[in-house]
């Protein structure tokens, strides 16, 4: 994890407005502060410890660490430690969100255009320290965020504050404000105006330089790049960058020790991308089988963001389970099982801030319905996005030396994935964030 120094003025307005907004009771007072005991046996009914489940182990933390794992008869327990019971409940490694907008709320609410021109910075900002507060509750203690979408550098504030517990919040990994060609991306209204965009643009070797080394300068952890957009002809979906300035985007960024993440569409942005050299491919939705293909051999992996396109649809009156799947959810369920079954790696992330935050367990759901199984799902939201976002040296398992990063819920995610909306304990970096039962 880096740690990068954001602004005065942001860090001044987070705090003021966490003070503001916090409710007074003891579960606030909880996910503001965290429990400060500094050790602790949890006894859960059961472990799934990012690829299998075990029945009656128990894992202990000290400190910010997962110290011990396994039967009780081979676990020693430490002097002063803090039991806590989860009897009928599974314990699990936090789960890692891999693609999501914290300055963004849903567009039944108030548009992606309006957000972008209309709302203040302030108010985007106090909007997002709900935003990650409700996703820390949700069971997501790490999560790659993909661009501010006009809201300039306030993830790095926000992942800041964060980090010095000013806020309550997962672990952050963070974009800034994500590339796009001139030209290409929104708002966009009459010629002679040059409205604010939702991204920075940068064209050509120069200027992708400069840009992707300011944006990383300024504290971006990822890079990301929107490979295509809606600027083709009757707005359809085409690449927006040569394969050479992706390259360019990709050599810089990992000279730094950072990975591109690539929003594409059409299948000749993706293989741009893909050749180019990126980490993760955002949306994928018009992926071939040669695509498909393409990606498993190079091991990039695909963020399908159903739930994005899922809740639009749902904002414009489609009801999922009464009504016809429309064409585009037609679409989306067999690109999905396709890449599926090229082996292609897939990264839970659902592009959350289309929809509500703290509702991420709506894109594993979709996972399952699409065509994954509830245990390939629970697998891809904790050991398989920890290998793809490189963090599987400390997060994504539950075992000694990682940090303890734990959530519990009622019954067996690996079975029924809907166990992962009844959230009982959540546990960041060792503290207690989420425990009703602590009496606290």
């Amino acid at each position: 994890m880096r740690f990068m120094k954001g602004g005065v003025l942001a860090l001044t307005l987070l705090a003021l407005f966490a003070l503001l907004v916090a409710p007074n009771s003891s579960v606030s007072t909880a996910l503001a502060q965290g429990n400060p005991t500094n050790s602790y046996v949890l006894r859960p009914s059961w472990v799934f410890d990012g690829f299998e489940t075990h029945e009656g182990w128990f894992v202990v933390v000290e400190g910010d660490r997962i110290t011990e794992v396994g039967p009780p008869e081979e676990v020693p327990v430490p002097r002063g430690s803090q039991d806590i019971e989860l009897e009928g409940m599974t314990l699990l490694p936090g789960l890692i969100e891999g693609h999501s907008h914290i300055l963004l709320h849903p567009y039944n609410e108030t548009t992606w255009t309006d957000q972008v021109l209309n709302e203040s910075l302030a108010q985007r900002t106090a909007r997002a320290v709900v935003h990650v507060r409700d996703t820390l509750r949700a069971g997501i203690t790490t999560m790659r965020d993909l661009g501010t979408e006009g809201a300039g550098y306030a993830d790095v504030g926000i992942k800041e504050a964060i980090e010095l517990g000013v806020i309550p919040g997962p672990r952050l990994l963070v974009t800034t404000k994500a590339i796009v060609a001139t030209g290409s991306y929104n708002p966009k209204g009459a010629p002679e105006h040059f409205l604010p965009k939702g991204a920075e643009e940068a064209d050509g070797y120069d200027d992708l330089v400069r840009v992707t080394r300011d944006q990383i300068g300024r504290g971006a952890d990822w890079v990301k790049v929107y490979a295509d957009y809606r600027w083709g002809p009757d707005g359809t979906a085409q690449p927006t960058f040569t394969e050479q300035e992706l390259r360019t985007i990709v050599e810089v960024s990992e000279s730094s020790g950072r990975r591109v993440a690539a929003h594409a569409v059409s299948a000749e942005a993706i293989r741009r991308a893909v050749v180019a050299g990126v980490k993760t491919i955002e949306h994928g939705d018009s992926g071939t089988p040669e695509i498909w293909r393409l990606m498993a051999e190079r091991d990039v992996a695909l963020c399908p963001t159903l739930a994005a396109g899922y809740s639009i649809l749902t904002y414009s009156g489609w009801r999922p389970g009464v009504d016809p799947d429309p064409e585009r959810i037609v679409a989306k369920k067999a690109s999905f099982r396709a890449a599926l079954e090229a082996g292609v790696p897939i990264c839970f992330g659902g592009d959350v801030g289309v929809y509500s935050h703290g509702t991420n367990v709506v894109e594993l759901e979709l996972m399952v319905e699409y065509g994954m199984t509830a245990l390939e799902a629970l697998r891809a939201a904790t050991s398989g996005n920890a290998r793809i976002l490189e963090l599987d040296d400390q997060l994504g398992a539950v075992r000694p030396g990682l940090l303890a990063d734990l959530i519990a819920v009622d019954g067996h995610p690996a079975e029924d994935i809907t166990a992962l909306r009844s959230i009982r304990l959540v546990m960041k970096g060792g503290k207690v964030y989420w425990w009703p039962h602590s009496g606290e």
